[in-house]
């Protein structure tokens, strides 16, 4: 049968797609639906049909899967934070290391990877130390809530539909932070709402309120709050910094961030501190680390350190090693890597998480760590002596296929990989076992209830 766009279907959702959606066949057809759990069946309606493959909604869940479950928070569906609210945790881990021993497979024709069981995230909620909410005059209404569109207006501070920037949920709490996180966002909306002064226009480009970041130390239990917005005004946001350390004893700082660009980023061309240091500390293992407004800091500190002790389990140090580790960032990595080698280069091409990592480094009175500063292509071939132990951390994307090329010319003896893309892993890892045995894969969960996956590969330069 030929099915076209609107057409409603049953459908049996069979697996879990990478990127979160459920997958089904239909007379040969592959079809994706948002939401679906693999166990269910359902109706869904056709709104996208292409040659090979369509997309559906979900109409109605006729027969729901066992490995489902109610998912708590009201905004489930339509916010982009989490996919995956409706699947039981366990069920998550499963799916997260299906989809890396897939993508070896299927991208990189790697079969009979040793992939280990996902290592859990200790919290499932309340386990995100960063949050970025937005401002907006254009407020997204869920479907119960459109009877509210003239009383509430279109004031929102919140989170995103996904695929859709300029429509803002206005979200009273969320589960993925700290409790008071919520209450602190909550005291910002309505102090900004009440203000008088508007809100910014990601369409017009008009207004004064545009992010609300909020960072939480879990080693000290201290608050960071950045407040941005599109000028300096002294009248606007002193009193709100005032009213919140006066009410939250655990607000430790809190920073203006001026950004007038339009650009939709929570980043600001300037920054002024209206209470505190214009910084706080958290730890991860026994580290400490200094963490400003726009440093770059693991979201899940729990997690982060089983993630940095199985880089270090890998590694399989002996205290004589010289180590390079590329795309090093705020230096997270060399520093949990130091008492057990003779030195760590670490490079990366941010000046300020160059910055960041140097300070890090004398904060936790590491010496034996350098950091440069620059593109990885051009800074690779400074270097001259093979290292014993090579990190490489790249970003989603992966490596540059030159700076990989140069890489596996030096030749270093054991190399640890750690991806937040299981695509590009496998893409990376297909060319490095020309070379390298691919001895096992350790996932860990950074992020429960979405879909993303992070995974350290541990590789040894083959014997000839």
């Amino acid at each position: 049968m030929t099915w076209r766009k609107g057409d409603i279907i049953e459908l049996a959702i069979e697996k879990m797609a990478y990127g979160g959606r459920g997958l089904g066949h239909l007379d040969g057809l592959v079809v994706f639906v948002q939401g679906g759990v693999p166990g269910d069946r359902i109706s869904a309606r056709i709104f996208k049909k292409k040659r090979d493959y369509a997309e559906a909604g979900m109409v109605e869940l006729l027969s729901p899967s066992p490995e489902r479950v109610a998912a708590p928070c009201p905004y489930f569906g339509y916010c982009g934070g989490c996919q995956w609210q409706h699947v039981a945790y366990e069920m998550q881990l499963s799916y997260k290391r299906e989809h890396v021993l897939e993508a070896l497979d299927h991208i990189g024709g790697l079969k009979q990877v040793m992939v280990h069981p996902v290592v859990p995230s200790e919290k499932t909620f309340a386990y995100r130390n960063k949050m970025e909410f937005t401002f907006s005059d254009r407020r997204w209404y869920l479907p119960d809530q459109l009877g509210m569109r003239n009383q509430e207006g279109d004031f929102a501070l919140g989170l995103h539909v996904p695929g859709a920037f300029q429509k803002v949920i206005d979200t009273e709490a969320c589960l993925l932070q700290h409790e008071t996180g919520n209450q602190l966002l909550d005291l910002v909306r309505t102090y900004a709402r009440d203000s008088g002064i508007p809100v910014y226009g990601l369409k017009t480009h008009q207004g004064f309120w545009r992010y609300l970041t909020l960072r939480h130390s879990v080693a000290w239990d201290a608050w960071m709050v950045n407040i941005v917005t599109s000028e300096e005004r002294q009248d606007g946001v002193q009193p709100l910094a005032d009213l919140m350390t006066g009410r939250f004893e655990r607000v430790a700082t809190v920073v203006n961030n001026i950004n007038s660009r339009g650009a939709s980023i929570a980043v600001g061309e300037r920054e002024t501190v209206l209470f505190g240091d214009g910084y706080i500390h958290d730890k991860i293992g026994p580290f400490d680390f200094r963490i400003s407004a726009n440093s770059f800091f693991q979201t899940n500190s729990r997690s982060a350190q089983r993630l940095y002790e199985t880089v270090v389990h890998y590694a399989d140090l002996q205290g004589s090693e010289t180590v390079l580790d590329l795309y090093s960032g705020t230096g997270t990595i060399p520093l949990f890597l130091a008492d057990k080698v003779r030195s760590v280069t670490g490079i990366e091409i941010s000046q300020s998480a160059i910055s960041d990592a140097a300070m890090n480094a004398r904060e936790n009175r590491i010496e034996n760590c350098r950091f440069i500063c620059g593109d990885i292509r051009e800074k690779l071939g400074e270097i001259t002596a093979a290292p014993d132990l090579l990190i490489i951390d790249p970003p989603r994307v992966g490596m540059h296929k030159d700076v990989l090329t140069q890489a596996m010319s030096l030749s270093p003896k054991k190399v640890v990989y750690i991806s937040c893309n299981p695509a590009t892993l496998a893409r990376d890892l297909a060319v490095m076992t020309a070379a390298y045995d691919l001895l096992e894969i350790q996932p860990v969960d950074m992020f429960p209830h979405t879909y993303h996956i992070e995974s350290v590969a541990r590789l040894a330069l083959r014997r000839r």
